[in-house]
């Protein structure tokens, strides 16, 4: 399970918000935390309209003043600021890997749509791209007094589709869930005629009557899959519940989470061609932007 959680933090109280939330993850876990800035090469003035930290004794006494905090409670806590410029954070964020040692990247998704098209679309989707590490999206709450910071992990919509590139993911998934005592949503989806993309589609047309055929017997063989890891997971401990639909697996993943009122996301992702889901051609960039839901990213490698 996940032992060493890497943050990092540009000064600005939306960055900060994630803050809570990985202090009571590593208790749980018994997890260290990094606190990491990297010093840009260019780097803006402010970001979401505060001030932005740009030099290495600012960014040391910030991280630090963080940390005190945290050691407070208890928790192992370390800072790293690195001072050589940098125009690519995300690569940085992945090369930093073997040097700190970490195992999940912890962000916040910012609220404000340009910088969060930069943030999802570019930073968070290229670490995912260019290493092998999970990356946990945090959604700030507003609430009507300002950012609510308080956030629990106490059941996971677990997106599958029996793929065993994604396997990797899934025991991981788990692993986390048994740590934090959370409950399970399984959730298979199951294109239609009219939702198939690429290829697919193009075989559809040609082929209507045996595509229909084949995806009816799909989405038979997915429920029989996910009652018997449903099955096999309540005998290990666990509450499960699952669901196997038929259309857009995006608009299923955001309905499901809502509807059973999950507060983690799990999604495997190959990073190069965008937020992939498990699903290769849907269009799972849209997740973040559709729920404030917390979302799990791992890297998926084909095998």
């Amino acid at each position: 399970m996940f032992k060493h959680i890497l943050v990092p933090l540009d000064g600005s109280s939306l960055a900060e918000s994630v803050i809570p939330v990985v202090g009571a993850l590593a208790n749980c876990l018994k997890a260290k935390i990094t606190l990491i800035h990297i010093i840009e090469a260019n780097p803006p003035e402010t970001v979401h309209g505060q001030h932005h930290i740009s030099n290495e004794m600012e960014a040391c006494q910030y991280l630090e003043q963080i940390a005190s905090g945290l050691r407070k409670d208890g928790l192992l806590i370390e800072t790293h600021v690195h001072t050589s410029c940098v125009e690519d954070l995300a690569k940085s964020l992945v090369d930093h890997a073997k040097e700190i040692d970490h195992d999940l990247i912890v962000m916040c998704t910012h609220g404000e749509s340009g910088w969060k098209d930069r943030f999802i679309g570019s930073i968070a989707q290229q670490v995912i791209g260019l290493g092998a590490l999970p990356v946990l999206l945090l959604h700030p709450i507003e609430d009507k007094v300002g950012i609510n910071h308080s956030r629990s992990f106490s059941k996971f919509l677990l997106a599958l589709d029996g793929n065993e590139d994604h396997e990797a993911g899934v025991k991981k998934s788990l692993e986390l869930a048994r740590e934090l005592k959370a409950g399970l949503h399984l959730l298979t989806v199951v294109e239609t005629y009219s939702t198939l993309s690429g290829s697919e589609a193009a075989t559809g047309m040609l082929l209507p009557t045996a595509t229909s055929i084949m995806l009816d017997l799909e989405e038979e063989d997915a429920r029989e899959r996910l009652e018997m890891m449903a099955t096999d997971l309540r005998t290990k401990g666990f509450s499960v519940s699952l669901d196997v639909h038929r259309g857009d697996p995006v608009e299923w993943i955001v309905k499901d989470s809502y509807n059973h009122e999950c507060d983690l996301i799990v999604l495997g992702t190959h990073g190069k061609s965008g937020i992939n889901a498990f699903w290769a051609g849907s269009s799972a960039p849209r997740i973040p932007g559709l729920v404030k839901t917390a979302i799990l990213l791992f890297p998926v490698h084909k095998s």
